[in-house]
């Protein structure tokens, strides 16, 4: 019996020795998250968009990819440096004042911070009812504005506004702080007479907003925009198209930032390499996703708007590419 036993033992032993050294090793599944913005807004197709290239690719990489909507820009920022995020899409003034720790970051420079590229420009939106009265924007004073969500990258644009004119909250009758996806109502309910938003176009919230009441976008220029686009070097002049909305037929002059996606010094090399390249290498369908992503040229998306510096798996990849030495 004994030896009966030992022989089924080693009969055994040899079989899964075997079978451990034939059968391909099984890599682990990964998953990140990627912190996004509003339901209503281009930086939720933004992260929709990479994580959908992303998972195309998930049975060769074995990534797998998340992206919720979330309160915006530095909100994304603040997950990524919890660890409650991996990557996440910000304005590139955020960006900036993470890394320098300025504005909302204040004394708390995010020195981890770390970009992987630009994504579409985004100019300060303000839009108003038709019968507000509003024509600049000095005829905000007094009036029901929506300056946005705390942690919102509007809300973040509107305060440096603000803080140029010499205007607080008291400056306006209401200063309401509705999320992107609230305020088109709000506007077209008569709840607020003007809204602003930093925002790619076209936009489904300002869409809609111009679908249901009559309202126009309001000219952004003036002394003080003029010296906010001098003095801080991640915004520049802007127009949104006449012709995109109901009742604004005409150019509009504005300011703006861009959208830019982040992530962590301590993201792993090779899933920040994988996103980049699951974006780059299925460009043209990338660009198909939203008409905001229309005009994009890697050599811009690499270069301009990133204050931080570019995360290692980021630049092998544009190495590789001999986009950048």
């Amino acid at each position: 019996m004994k030896r009966h036993a030992f022989s089924a033992a080693a009969f055994t032993g040899t079989l899964l020795g075997a079978a451990m050294f034939s059968a391909p090793a099984v890599a682990q599944e990964r998953f990140i998250t990627i912190g996004t913005g509003g339901q209503t807004g281009v930086y939720y197709v933004v992260g929709q968009s990479i994580c959908r290239l992303i998972n195309r690719g998930s049975d060769e990489h074995n990534i797998r990819c998340n992206a919720p909507s979330t309160g915006g820009s530095v909100a994304n920022i603040n997950g990524i440096k919890s660890g409650e995020l991996d990557m996440g899409v910000a304005q590139s003034d955020v960006q900036y004042q993470a890394y320098h720790g300025t504005g909302n970051f204040e004394g708390d420079a995010y020195e981890d911070l770390r970009a992987v590229f630009r994504v579409h420009g985004e100019p300060l939106t303000l839009l108003a009812r038709a019968d507000s009265g509003i024509e600049s924007l000095d005829d905000l004073e007094g009036k029901r504005v929506n300056i946005g969500n705390p942690g919102s990258g509007q809300r973040n644009t509107m305060e440096v506004v603000m803080d140029a004119k010499g205007w607080t909250e008291d400056t306006f009758a209401l200063a309401s702080q509705l999320d992107a996806a609230e305020q088109a109502a709000a506007l077209a309910d008569n709840n607020v007479d003007a809204m602003v938003y930093v925002v790619g176009h076209p936009n489904g919230s300002i869409q809609e907003a111009t679908t249901t009441v009559d309202s126009r976008l309001i000219p952004l220029d003036g002394p003080a925009i003029e010296g906010l686009v001098e003095e801080y070097p991640y915004y520049s002049k802007s127009v949104i198209p006449g012709g995109l909305y109901r009742g604004n037929d005409e150019d509009v002059p504005t300011f703006g930032v861009a959208a830019t996606f982040v992530t962590t010094a301590q993201a792993d090399e090779e899933i920040v390499y994988e996103a980049v390249k699951a974006v780059f290498e299925n460009f043209d369908r990338f660009k198909r996703l939203h008409p905001a992503f229309e005009n994009l040229e890697p050599e811009e998306m690499i270069s301009s708007g990133l204050s931080a510096p570019l995360h290692e798996g980021a630049a092998r990849y544009y190495r590789e590419q001999g986009w950048i030495e």
